[in-house]
């Protein structure tokens, strides 16, 4: 998806020049993918033993993989995943510079950020917004307002979700004293911040629209991100428990796809 991203926000910045840049949107697209994987692993080397608890199947604790062996793997991916962002636009520094933040910002929140609850929540969905801005620098070297609306739903829908999951993850993050909102308030008033944070990304949604920068036919994908947030919402609200949660985490995927859909079609009709 981080890839994908890549391609989306730089279909967003400009539609008419993405087939003159698909060379560079390759490498932004490894990028993406490359850089997105490395933080998986990092990932997993530092949540083994919450995952131990929590997701017990997962390569570390089941015994698939070994701890070192998903770090040297990390390391190899953010070798390639850096020279890939060189190779997107070797002219304009700006490109990899964000790719180098993008992943500061990662291996902050993995290895500290964490912790904080809130604040971690906050990392990770600037680094889910970071590959629309970096595409945007890309083929444009500026930051189109089309894609920091876009970004700026990203990072709220994505840190509702990041909410959501500290319900589901509730009973592992107490263990290693995680201090996420489900563990320092409770089920129901992070289910409230989720829903507070996918609504606040439905309360953007008609600005692309308002401000003229896409087509009609943004409206009625736009339309099902929202409704499926609005739902998602309702749904965590009445019954936060982790089953739930959990369901609700996957449907926001889903409505975030949709989401992205409705930008390429709008930017390309």
């Amino acid at each position: 998806m981080m890839g994908f991203a890549v391609v989306v926000g730089a279909t967003l910045a400009s539609a008419n020049i993405v087939g003159v840049f698909w060379p560079n949107l390759t490498f932004g697209f490894l990028t993406g993918f490359l850089l997105t994987a490395a933080s998986m692993a990092i990932n997993d080397y530092y949540d083994r033993e919450i995952d131990a608890i929590n997701e017990p199947n997962r390569p570390i604790p089941s015994g698939a993989i070994k701890p070192k062996e998903a770090l040297g793997f990390a390391f190899i991916l953010t070798l390639l995943g850096f020279a890939a962002a060189y190779l997107t636009n070797p002219t304009n520094i700006l490109v990899f510079t964000t790719a180098l933040i993008s992943w500061i910002i990662v291996v902050t929140y993995v290895t500290v950020g964490k912790r904080t609850g809130l604040l971690g929540n906050f990392l990770v969905s600037l680094c889910v917004a970071t590959p629309f801005i970096y595409s945007s620098l890309a083929v444009t070297s500026t930051i189109e307002l089309n894609v920091l609306i876009f970004a700026s739903m990203a990072f709220l829908s994505n840190t509702g979700r990041e909410i959501t999951k500290g319900i589901v993850d509730v009973q592992g993050d107490k263990t290693q004293n995680i201090k996420t909102l489900a563990v320092r308030f409770g089920e129901k008033k992070a289910a409230v911040a989720a829903a507070f944070f996918y609504l606040s990304a439905v309360f953007l949604s008609p600005l692309p629209w308002f401000l003229d920068l896409v087509s009609f036919w943004f409206l009625p994908l736009v339309a099902i991100t929202d409704f499926g947030l609005a739902t998602s919402s309702f749904i965590l609200l009445k019954d936060y428990s982790r089953e739930i949660a959990r369901k609700v985490k996957k449907m926001v995927l889903l409505w975030f796809i949709i989401g992205l859909a409705a930008f390429v079609v709008g930017a390309l009709t």
